[in-house]
């Protein structure tokens, strides 16, 4: 039987922190066009941005319980076990462990903005702001099916001209990575995506207003697709015109995958319960290509 440190930690859903690895290693990666890279940053801001990423989802899960979002009845409660349904954690214990992550990745941001100056603080604080309030009040903006917008801008451009800036510490090559965030920040935005298409019935049903069921089923699949589509067509795009080196085609190795996933999404009269967790396994496969193409063609060519 789990331990309840391992409780709280399951509760943080860990399967999810492949995302936040790879926005942080595809924004260092660039750095090996004129640089090396310094693990003395890179360590520390992947635990920092997985520390926020963490507290993100428990704190999350804490306001959805508070408000009622979350319910024994809810999709959510059917793929996971959700600890504060079944009373397990108590809101208390959630609440402090999201609040201690946040207060250690505050302490790493201190640690590199000593070394990398006062720009550091103001994506920290972007950040941090954007995890708290995204299902917490006054703003809730979760709710404003603003959510896809948002995981995009800060697991695409945000956190990866952040992990660029902390390892390099200046912008030459901003540019070139702000380009690159683009198909990232979309496949983190497909799994919440996903995961929305999942819910639209019972988000319409708790007053949850999100992108998916203003679409309705049908066209939220579209958009589904059709962001698939745009995150393959711009890689090979950025790698015929040079932004990124021609290696960077080895992504289309992913493509099996992908194909069987949509196949799988579009079988269904339903979207399957775990969709944002099998999305999230395929743009991890994507991204370790994708890391793995600019290592080699920066290293070897």
């Amino acid at each position: 039987m789990a331990t309840r440190a391992e409780k709280l930690f399951l509760a943080t859903r860990p399967w999810s922190f492949s995302m936040t690895a790879i926005s942080v290693t595809l924004g260092t990666i660039f750095i090996l066009q004129f640089d090396r890279i310094y693990w003395k940053f890179y360590i520390p801001v992947t635990l920092a941005m997985v520390f926020v990423h963490a507290a993100t989802n428990l704190i999350n899960d804490y306001f959805d319980v508070k408000d009622k979002v979350d319910r024994p009845d809810s999709p959510t409660a059917k793929y996971r076990e959700h600890y504060l349904l079944t009373g397990t954690l108590k809101p208390s214990e959630v609440l402090g462990m999201s609040l201690g992550l946040y207060a250690l990745a505050g302490l790493i941001g201190v640690y590199i903005t000593l070394h990398r100056g006062w720009i550091i603080p103001l994506f920290a604080v972007t950040g941090g702001l954007a995890s708290f309030f995204y299902t917490a009040g006054p703003i809730k903006y979760k709710h404003k099916a603003l959510g896809e917008i948002s995981v995009f801008l800060m697991w695409g451009p945000l956190m990866m001209l952040g992990s660029y800036f902390a390892q390099s510490g200046n912008f030459q090559n901003a540019g070139r990575v702000l380009l690159v965030s683009i198909p990232q920040g979309l496949w983190v935005a497909l799994v919440l995506l996903a995961n929305n298409i999942k819910d639209i019935g019972y988000d319409r049903e708790v007053g949850v207003k999100t992108i998916a069921n203003i679409l309705t089923h049908r066209g939220a699949l579209r958009l589904y697709i059709l962001m698939i589509i745009a995150i393959y067509l711009i890689t090979i795009l950025f790698a015929i015109t040079g932004i990124l080196p021609l290696t960077s085609f080895l992504v289309l190795l992913s493509l099996p995958p992908v194909i069987k996933l949509i196949s799988v999404i579009q079988k269904e009269n339903e979207v399957p319960p775990d969709a944002d967790p099998q999305t999230a396994q395929v743009g991890m496969i994507y991204g370790v290509l994708l890391i793995a193409s600019i290592f080699i063609g920066y290293t070897l060519f």
